[in-house]
């Protein structure tokens, strides 16, 4: 059962719709351009109320943007016993992909199997075994990974998704850039998704049905003040004073930070901070399959096609205890990523082969548990009551974002007799209204409307805008059509686009997270759409997405 907790308070009539405030008062004013904050704020306005988000940063600027890129169930947790939170996530898998077709897609994922596969030590699992099978010695025995597998399967109610089935890696192409002492795996589904447009996305879809997002706006300070929450941003236009029937806290790694410093309330719940690092090689095989490579430690890493040339590689579970902006991946976790992977690959993966690496801050809730593997990546929800509501949004997984806000809306509705009732399942993003196995067709049709598209760069629009990507180019009829040039397919035409559309407003926020084209563009590119896009923005040249 997810852990939603209230304090009760006598007072709940003093933080409904409050008439004396007029229409100045938002109903929801949420902290945090996450996908937690942006989810909840998309799943709100289309329920009727009236939202106001601020971001310190840029959307998805940090834990957002620095996922493993899956929607997935999570197989590992069931070592752990989370079979709600697994159900939850893969039941979510498919409703998700109709709903994003564009940005989300189903992949393969290959799991090689050996005898020396251990469990880590501490999980429910590893502990029955050690009791039940002294002599397997904390080995994960061939008959209990069917087993799981089979959970993975049917707990979801999956559709989509083909099934779980076994592989002779000695005749599959997947057996090819591996060890030859691999001879069999078994091959399941879970799905990709590009997270920080997933965020970007679902707070342009907010901004469409009414709310007000706002970016690089630091909340100063929060404080209830005659049955509302008063607050006070720090932002491109100065100091501003806004006043909310509620308040919601998703501030991911600094959701403890806003809590004693922002709103100044004394509470027992924190966070504990776990850096999840990654790193992006040159391409190290030529299929499209995924690869879950276990350790004999315990641990569990993916290895997965990326961006068409790269394979990204990841994560590490590192208790971090600096401030959430600084987490870097280190050295030491490069090279435990690399160890890793070449314990599998026929030809060890090494420094040389990377290319990029970064890192981001989980913000789990902190339930006390002995090692990182092990806290729970399950979502809590705090309510707090004592005067206008505040909510408090601890960990989550990107998977289940949509989930979490529908919990985070029937927590605050009771104060909003107006508000409507649950609407986002299978409703698309924008772009993604189209089928679920519409991706080739759209892309062979965008490249005849505008032959002078190659296919890489066809097929990465079609990634990026789904059935947008027509509307973005507009009446094009050569590259020159499409303005300014700034290197790997990126044109003047999207970068308005995604200044105007999708809030983006430094280099930093297209080729990093709207995209990943800093992967393609020198330095002298990105230095050069930095400050094309600063002139842009200071020439007023740009409209707000709410369009």
């Amino acid at each position: 059962m997810r852990r939603i907790r209230t304090n009760l308070s006598t007072a709940r009539e003093e933080t409904g719709v409050n008439t004396k405030t007029g229409p100045a008062a938002a109903d929801l004013f949420i902290i945090g351009g996450g996908i937690n904050g942006c989810g909840i704020a998309r799943d709100a306005t289309g329920r009727g109320l009236s939202v106001v988000l601020a971001e310190q940063g840029d959307l998805a600027q940090a834990t957002s943007s620095a996922s493993t890129k899956l929607f997935h169930g999570g197989l590992r947790y069931l070592e752990y016993f989370e079979f709600r939170l697994v159900r939850e996530a893969l039941e979510e898998r498919e409703t998700l992909l109709v709903a994003m077709p564009h940005i989300s897609w189903p992949m393969r994922f290959v799991l090689p199997y050996h005898p020396d596969m251990r469990f880590e030590g501490d999980t429910p699992t590893g502990r029955l075994l050690a009791r039940l099978m002294p002599w397997m010695k904390g080995r994960r025995p061939a008959w209990l990974i069917r087993l799981g597998l089979f959970l993975y399967d049917t707990l979801g109610g999956r559709k989509i998704l083909p099934a779980t089935r076994t592989l002779d890696l000695t005749r599959d192409a997947a057996g090819k850039p591996l060890q030859p002492r691999f001879r069999h795996a078994y091959e399941y589904s879970d799905c990709w998704v590009e997270d920080s447009k997933l965020v970007s996305l679902n707070a342009r879809d907010a901004a469409q049905r009414g709310a007000t997002v706002m970016t690089r706006t630091r909340v100063v300070s929060a404080s209830r003040v005659d049955g509302l929450w008063q607050i006070v941003t720090d932002g491109p236009d100065g100091s501003q004073t806004f006043q909310a029937r509620a308040l919601v806290n998703a501030g991911g790694p600094w959701v403890e930070d806003v809590i004693r410093n922002v709103a100044r309330i004394n509470s027992s719940e924190g966070v504990r901070l776990v850096r999840g690092s990654h790193i992006v090689t040159k391409k190290l095989y030529d299929h499209d399959r995924c690869y879950f490579f276990q350790g004999t430690d315990g641990r569990i890493i993916f290895a997965i096609p990326y961006e068409q040339d790269f394979t990204l590689i990841g994560t590490t579970d590192k208790d971090h205890k600096g401030a959430p902006k600084d987490a870097a991946c280190t050295d030491e976790e490069r090279d435990y990523l690399l160890n890793f992977a070449s314990q599998y690959f026929a030809k060890p993966v090494t420094v040389a082969d990377v290319v990029w690496a970064y890192s981001g801050v989980r913000p789990l809730y902190n339930d006390g548990a002995k090692s990182a593997t092990a806290a729970t990546r399950d979502y809590v929800l705090s309510l707090d009551e004592n005067g206008a509501p505040l909510l408090n949004v601890f960990g989550g997984k990107i998977t289940t974002y949509r989930r979490l806000a529908e919990s985070a809306l029937e927590k605050l509705t009771p104060f909003f007799p107006q508000a409507t009732g649950p609407w986002t399942a299978r409703v698309a993003l924008p772009g993604g209204d189209f089928p679920h196995d519409g991706v080739a067709a759209l892309t062979a049709a965008l490249r005849a409307r505008f032959p002078f598209l190659t296919d890489y760069w066809a097929a990465r629009l079609i990634r990026a805008y789904g059935s947008e990507a027509e509307t973005m180019l507009g009446a094009a009829r050569s590259a020159a059509d499409l303005g300014r040039d700034f290197g790997a397919t990126l044109t003047e035409a999207e970068v308005r686009w995604l200044m105007t559309h999708e809030f983006a407003r430094a280099a930093a926020d297209i080729v990093w997270r709207r995209t990943k084209l800093g992967l393609r563009m020198t330095a002298e590119q990105i230095a050069a759409l930095d400050a094309f896009m600063a002139s842009v923005a200071n020439h007023g040249a740009i409209s707000p997405a709410a369009e």
